[in-house]
């Protein structure tokens, strides 16, 4: 499920539209993308509480191992910054 939209343009020429944040309740654990682009992201996820990333991508086993209000702060930071800094369309 995704939240907002944002056009992406690389510099190969590539491009196309994307969910500017979303999540996907996965067996293992709870996907959450979107959410590590930001100037201020590290400074959230050393506070978020147990939890991994890779590949913009971050997980969570469940949402009793994160402090949600951080979380929350994390999904409005990264849809600020990949609607505003990274739109390119």
């Amino acid at each position: 499920m995704g939240f907002g939209r944002y056009h992406y343009k690389y510099d190969s020429g590539r491009e196309g539209d994307a969910t500017a944040v979303g999540f996907s309740p996965r067996k293992a654990r709870l996907s959450l993308y979107g959410l590590t682009y930001g100037p201020v992201s590290a400074q959230l996820l050393g506070r978020l509480g147990k939890h991994t990333t890779g590949a913009g991508c971050l997980y969570v086993n469940t949402l009793d191992d994160v402090d949600e209000s951080v979380l929350a702060e994390l999904i409005r930071n990264g849809y600020r910054h990949v609607t505003t800094v990274l739109h390119h369309g």
